[in-house]
């Protein structure tokens, strides 16, 4: 995609996309790399740094990982950008280090331990239009190379630019012009049902492209947040480089013999390189093993987010293959850091290992249907079984790698459908016997803010999505009103007498589940007793009248308290990926008076970046029902680190917990 002029015509789509691919492999490469830096990064006193430094090295690692972040979001906006146009997003990209030319001759992208060098070379790829900031030492490219042709061509080829922030700019005006050519519905052809968006993953490029001014704005965004971003930017990429740099240079001055992190390797492989020059071959066996595992685990990643892409927003299969992607790469990064602190072998005993990002020959997506489904949820088996033999060793680190991937694979084995046929299969003929429910008429049903409302004789049922935790009361307890797997309807009130109904909304713990009765009878009464049970390893279970920043939520909710919830305040199970670890019995603590007064509105309000605040007559159970604390002000932890849960204990700033007060 070039900028208009008479030796160069308007782009075609192929020369776009082809542009496109490549941005998204330079987005993956930047990321990839910032990884392996933050992951080979030490972690505590008994790895020979001071607690002072321990500090600084803790907040450039959590600084390092969510500019990391902010790239898989600008990925994600050229992988929008890439289905708007009409193409398949490019998920691939070629192994480490990059050869000469794969990218212009000034990108070099290799894996590299943190250190100056490799920090200084973050800097300079991340450097504002016409910075003098010189490259890292050792980065230097290996030759000279000139990429592209001197005329017009229809095979389409790579371009030449100084600054990743001037390769957007021409990649923008090469989409203004396929625009004033095609008309914008004409390049904008795609089908955004297949892009991802905030409902599905909160990331900042998670915004679907439908127009030339969205994809713009897509563009202006990595911008001016990351890449050619102006050096007075506020919290850009380049500024938070630049800060590390300058703490490090002090820290040094300090103390010249400070290391921060582990001699990883440099260009780590796997397997004996045709071409040995900048590269270490692992030996040591621990080592491969754990390098194994990883790279798997993100091979698998990659066919995940191919997969997700390739299904619509509507079908189960992409929000569940998101999901299982996301926690893959909560695996892995313990998996990383394991590496990172193993030596590389005895033909290079002066470096340590480090995961390699092995990329997959190919990562197009599986066709969707049964025998991806089936691939999946082999696949996850096969390396949760691997994690098992690789954690007898005690580590840790492999330990929390392996609880993950279990979690991981129970979850592709519940919901990966391999009777569902594929999306474009002849539905199956209707069976002889089939229950009442599925062969009545489908009930009157909305969808309002959200819930599903479905409307019966004796009462309405309303069920919000967003707010199941899968307790599976509902399919279970009442399986001809709640049909499971099915295509279309599936909630049919009147096929269950209405007071036994009514109970098992009841015990749906999430409050997904409501009613309103249509029968003259009353509708759910407020708990007589405000509760808060801790489930173990997983949320908080309230009971009351509850109050969300003020606002009546009903009178049951389950609430995050891992941390990683991407619908906080209120839990998404995702306490299954991260392999979150807290127990559902904390002990009893000192404050159990009786509470003059049990019930009453409570009031929760989730504080910027913080704990959940909790004002109003409560009292704390565990998971079992035994009492914990009855309180009428409390701060309960929802950032997952707290050492005295339930309770907030400060944790959440010194691990950088970032969530909304919403």
């Amino acid at each position: 995609m070039v900028r208009y002029s008479p030796n160069h015509p308007v782009p075609s789509r192929e020369q776009a996309l082809h542009a496109l691919y490549e941005a998204a492999e330079l987005e993956h490469c930047l990321m990839c790399t910032y990884l392996y830096a933050a992951f080979s990064l030490k972690s505590s006193v008994e790895e020979g740094v001071t607690a002072e430094q321990l500090e600084a090295i803790t907040r450039w690692k959590r600084s390092i990982l969510q500019v990391a972040i902010e790239e898989m979001g600008h990925l994600m906006s050229v992988w929008n950008i890439t289905v708007a146009l009409g193409g398949a997003p490019r998920v691939g990209r070629s192994n480490f280090p990059l050869d000469p030319g794969y990218l212009p001759a000034g990108v070099v992208v290799k894996l590299a331990p943190f250190n100056m060098a490799t920090l200084q070379h973050f800097i300079f790829l991340e450097r504002p239009a016409d910075s003098s900031e010189p490259d890292g030492a050792g980065f230097e490219p290996e030759r000279q190379f000139v990429r592209g042709a001197s005329g017009p061509r229809l095979t389409p080829m790579g371009l030449n630019y100084d600054t990743v922030g001037e390769f957007y700019q021409t990649l923008g005006n090469g989409l203004r012009l396929l625009v004033e050519a095609h008309g914008e519905d004409g390049a904008m052809c795609g089908n955004a049902a297949l892009q991802l968006s905030s409902a599905e993953v909160s990331l900042p490029g998670a915004h679907k492209v439908i127009c030339l001014k969205t994809a713009l704005a897509a563009f202006e965004s990595i911008i001016t947040q990351g890449e050619g971003a102006q050096e007075n930017t506020e919290n850009s990429h380049y500024q938070r480089f630049a800060a590390i740099r300058s703490e490090y240079q002090a820290l040094l001055a300090a103390d010249p013999s400070f290391r921060p992190a582990f001699p990883a390797a440099t260009n780590p492989v796997l397997r004996r390189p045709p071409r040995p020059e900048g590269r270490v071959w692992l030996e040591d066996p621990d080592a491969i093993a754990t390098v194994d595992l990883a790279n798997s685990a993100y091979g698998l990643m990659q066919r995940l987010l191919a997969y997700t892409y390739a299904v619509p927003t509507s079908d189960p299969d992409k929000m569940l293959s998101l999901d299982l992607a996301i926690g893959l790469m909560h695996a892995l990064s313990p998996l990383a850091e394991r590496a990172a602190r193993l030596p590389a072998g005895p033909s290079n005993p002066d470096c340590h290992a480090g995961v390699s990002f092995i990329t997959l020959r190919d990562t197009a997506a599986l066709p969707p249907g049964p025998g991806a489904r089936r691939f999946f949820r082999e696949r996850l088996q096969q390396l949760a079984e691997a994690a098992v033999r690789l954690s007898e060793s005690g580590d840790p680190r492999t330990k929390a790698a392996a609880s993950i991937l279990s979690s991981l694979q129970q979850r592709a084995d519940q919901e990966f459908d391999l009777s569902r046929p594929a999306p474009w299969a002849a539905a199956p003929a209707a069976p002889v016997a089939t229950t009442a429910a599925a062969t009545a008429a489908a009930p009157p049903s909305s969808v309002q803010d959200g819930v599903e409302v479905v409307e019966g004789e004796k009462l309405t049922l309303m069920f919000e999505t967003k707010r199941c935790i899968h307790a599976r009361f509902c399919v279970t307890g009442a399986p001809k009103v709640f049909l499971a797997n099915v295509q279309g309807a599936w909630i049919f009130p009147d096929a269950m007498e209405v007071d036994r109904l009514v109970e098992i909304a009841h015990a749906c713990p999430s409050g997904a589940i409501r009613y309103a009765r249509r029968d003259g009878h009353a509708d759910e009464p407020t708990p007589p007793v405000n509760l808060a049970s801790t489930r173990e390893a997983g949320p908080y279970a309230f009971r009351g009248d509850l109050r969300l920043n003020g606002k009546p939520i009903g009178f049951r909710a389950t609430l995050c308290r891992c941390g990683a919830s991407k619908n906080k305040p209120f839990c998404d199970s995702s306490h299954h990926d991260i392999g979150f670890d807290a127990s559902g019995e904390p002990p009893t603590g000192t404050a159990i008076d009786a509470l003059a007064v049990r019930d009453g509105p409570l009031q929760v309000d989730p504080q910027l970046n913080g704990p959940l605040r909790v004002r109003g007559n409560l009292e704390i159970i565990s998971g079992t029902g035994r009492m914990v604390a009855r309180v009428t002000s409390a701060y309960l932890c929802r950032c997952g680190h707290s050492q005295n849960k339930p309770f907030c204990d400060g944790s959440h700033a010194k691990v950088g917990f970032i969530a909304d007060g919403t």
